[in-house]
């Protein structure tokens, strides 16, 4: 549905976006990841039509990004652009006559997308009496308003509340189902997880990992991660490297990868003579992985001198 190749832009001297390459299949929920300034919105501009690449290709639907392609698509901005003193239902009609539906065709999408973001109900209340978890819905309607075939959802659930949160997602799910593919930028790295077939992690404009949740739970050496409080750090790490744990830093936390999974007795005993105050043991998650590719400086403590860590490669 979406291809990407060897897309590249600079703003001045300074790349932005430096030989992308990215493919979204029809139908999947792919999650874009990556920290403020690793080349996201301009990706997103550049899909969308609304910027020139220096240099590459972006096609959508088997077509070069153009005006045409404009229509292939639906964009629900994080940035709130409902037109507050409108109802819900003019927003909608607004926004459906700007895509050139016809009076018939206008009446008619207004009611599904209402019904399909469960705002039936609110069709004539003004967007600025909406909940904000109301809005983002609102705004989700307004970009399937058109019937594109793939929508961009630019961090949907920032800032809602846990209700408000599920509520999205089921209805990101409910478009994977009409069989609508889902580019989906998000800070919230449990929101990928839940959602998103598969996941690409930008960094400085480049495509530093892709794959499902699975390989890429591959990529880094560990089948268990486990958090442990001492006031002997020292020595636990020296104790851990002895077993093959590599240590991390987690914030404060004190990390050890584990290559294999081990029984809670067995981990206590590689800890042997160490006072613990306390250990936790977690799965390999995304925040794990996302964070060895994007700040991989945080635990230059533990790298030792013949210790060259693997590159990431796409």
């Amino acid at each position: 549905m979406l291809q990407i190749q060897h897309l590249n832009k600079r703003y001045g001297d300074r790349p932005v976006l430096q030989d992308l390459n990215l493919s979204i299949h029809a139908g999947e929920i792919y999650g874009l990841l990556g920290p403020n300034g690793a080349g996201k919105t301009t990706t997103i501009n550049i899909i969308c039509n609304l910027l020139q690449a220096d240099s590459g290709v972006v096609k959508v639907g088997g077509r070069t990004v153009s005006e045409v392609t404009k229509k292939l698509i639906g964009v629900a901005p994080q940035e709130n652009l409902l037109y507050r003193s409108l109802t819900c239902a003019e927003n909608l009609n607004f926004f459906a006559q700007i895509y050139g539906l016809s009076r018939t065709q206008r009446r008619q999408q207004v009611q599904d997308c209402l019904e399909a973001v469960n705002l039936s109900d609110r069709a004539n209340s003004p967007a600025e009496t909406l909940s904000g978890g109301m809005q983002r819905r609102l705004s989700m309607a307004i970009a399937l308003v058109h019937r594109p075939k793939l929508v961009i959802l630019d961090e949907p659930t920032t800032g809602l509340d846990i209700e408000a949160r599920y509520e999205i997602w089921e209805l990101i799910r409910q478009l994977k189902g009409q069989g609508i593919t889902v580019l989906l930028t998000t800070h919230l790295l449990d929101e990928a997880e839940r959602l998103c077939q598969r996941i690409g992690i930008l960094k400085g404009g480049q495509l530093m990992a892709e794959g499902t949740l699975e390989e890429l739970q591959q990529s880094i050496p560990a089948k268990e991660v486990v958090v442990v409080q001492t006031d002997q750090e020292e020595e636990a790490i020296a104790r851990a490297r002895e077993s093959g744990f590599t240590p991390r830093r987690y914030g404060s936390d004190l990390a050890f990868w584990l290559p294999e999974s081990l029984e809670l007795k067995e981990i206590l005993d590689r800890f042997a003579g160490i006072p613990l105050e306390s250990v936790s043991r977690y799965p390999v998650k995304l925040e794990h992985i996302y964070l060895e590719i994007t700040q991989p400086e945080r635990n230059q403590e533990f790298f030792v001198p013949e210790e060259i860590p693997d590159p990431w490669v796409v």
